[in-house]
């Protein structure tokens, strides 16, 4: 007779309890997301100041807090969202949703991670930077009960997530902010957030309304043709602030960033429309041409500081 065990009772034999706790905790804190929180480095990367004693140290604070933060939503949503992941053909297997991370101690953890974002402000003597960590709670909690449901109001506030690592970045920093800085990063977290409709819809099809209601109103035409005039208006915006530049060396240097951003956009519009099941974060990180692209433009970018 065999003595195999499946598969669930092997890894339970294999490791501690604690450690495949730890390791459920870890999952739901989604450290594949963590990425986007790079965000907060744009600012201090665009006022050269990462080399000041205030600069790089607390460029790092302010990314730990939205890690932070991140984790805590995410460990809300996902106990708000359980039963409604058990019907998804990926999301089912999450921690929550599987039952692998009791809701009790998810919430425990949400609290300590929200906790830690808001003390961090304080840690280095910019409250302010509570004040952005806690105004990006309250809007991803607003967004979690209330506005997920509402078309098109409900990609502003995915969006408003990403520019709000980046308003954190500049103010832990003390880098002001320009108007282009923001207009840039709002578009392009807007394009962001269009394609992770567009993927979703792409995947679940007819299934993505009882996953996600809001989905009801909208089509991938309608995703795709406004992804891309989202893309247009974020190059127009690029391009205005680069002409605007008095130096004609750093001028010169953001005008030539432009192509490498262009073409990087224009792959990320070639990726989504065959993504498939690919999350969007894989589209941004995993793609060998894309991550090329990022690395010119950024290399040209830097170089005009």
């Amino acid at each position: 007779m065999s003595t195999r065990l499946p598969a669930a009772q092997a890894t339970a034999v294999r490791y501690p309890a604690p450690m495949l706790w730890a390791a459920a905790a870890l999952e739901t804190a989604r450290p594949r997301q963590w990425p986007k929180n790079l965000l907060v480095f744009a600012a201090p990367l665009a006022g050269a100041s990462l080399g000041r004693d205030d600069g790089l140290g607390y460029a790092l604070v302010a990314a730990g807090a939205f890690v932070a933060a991140s984790a805590g939503v995410y460990f809300v949503n996902d106990v708000a969202d359980a039963e409604r992941d058990l019907r998804h053909p990926v999301k089912r297997f999450r921690p929550v949703a599987s039952g692998r991370l009791p809701k009790a101690h998810a919430l425990v953890l949400a609290m300590m991670a929200v906790t830690a974002a808001l003390a961090a402000g304080f840690w280095i003597g910019e409250p302010r930077l509570s004040a952005v960590a806690g105004s990006y709670l309250a809007l991803a909690v607003l967004y979690t009960f209330v506005l997920k449901h509402i078309p098109v109001v409900e990609l502003a506030f995915v969006a408003a997530g990403f520019v709000l690592r980046a308003l954190g970045g500049a103010i832990a920093t003390h880098v002001p902010p320009s108007g282009w800085f923001l207009l840039v990063c709002s578009l392009g977290a807007l394009m962001v957030a269009i394609a992770k409709r567009y993927t979703e819809l792409t995947m679940l099809d007819a299934g993505a309304a009882r996953h996600r209601p809001v989905m009801r109103w909208y089509n991938r035409a309608m995703l795709r043709s406004s992804q891309r005039a989202v893309v247009c208006a974020m190059m127009i915006a690029y391009l205005l602030w680069a002409c605007g530049e008095q130096n004609p060396w750093m001028r010169g240097w953001h005008l030539a960033s432009a192509v490498a951003l262009a073409v990087a956009l224009a792959r990320f519009d070639r990726l989504t429309a065959r993504a498939g099941s690919k999350p969007v974060e894989d589209l941004i990180a995993r793609d060998g041409m894309m991550v090329y692209c990022e690395l010119a433009w950024l290399t040209m970018f830097a170089a005009g500081l």
